[in-house]
């Protein structure tokens, strides 16, 4: 684990974009029970965190009509049990820093992981969930 005093600034990034820090297993239990969707972000300190990931949400939650009814974010590698938590949702995945999800009722429906985070840009990303924010998180009316 890192001093807390080297990753605060790169929770507060998230949180500055209005993603609530979840850091108990607790937290993301009472977070993702609600209905509705989520975003669940598994912040890291790696490079591609930094400058892809966390830039890549930001813009998209600026750019976005539709969004998650709820965001959460948890920190892999300091808020071990949040994560483990968090990642136990996404069901058949293997563990990934940084991650990107979107749940629906407590249900997985849409997983970016690290290795498609490094290969593209924070803008290709803040357009992918852009994109799948449109398809999983639009508000339907009756």
């Amino acid at each position: 684990m890192y001093p807390e005093l080297m990753v605060t600034p790169m929770r507060e990034e998230l949180v500055r974009a209005g993603i609530k820090e979840t850091r108990t297993a607790e937290e993301v239990d009472a977070a993702l029970a609600q209905p509705g969707t989520a975003m669940v972000v598994v912040n890291s300190i790696c490079g591609c965190a930094a400058g892809k990931m966390r830039p890549g949400v930001r813009l998209a939650l600026a750019n976005a009509a539709n969004q998650p009814d709820r965001k959460i974010t948890v920190f892999a590698g300091q808020d071990r049990e949040a994560t483990e938590r968090a990642r136990s949702y996404f069901e058949g995945n293997p563990p990934s820093s940084p991650a990107i999800a979107i749940l629906r009722d407590g249900k997985m429906v849409y997983l970016m992981q690290r290795y498609v985070i490094e290969s593209v840009t924070a803008q290709e990303i803040a357009g992918e969930l852009v994109r799948a924010f449109d398809e999983h998180c639009a508000k339907t009316t009756a």
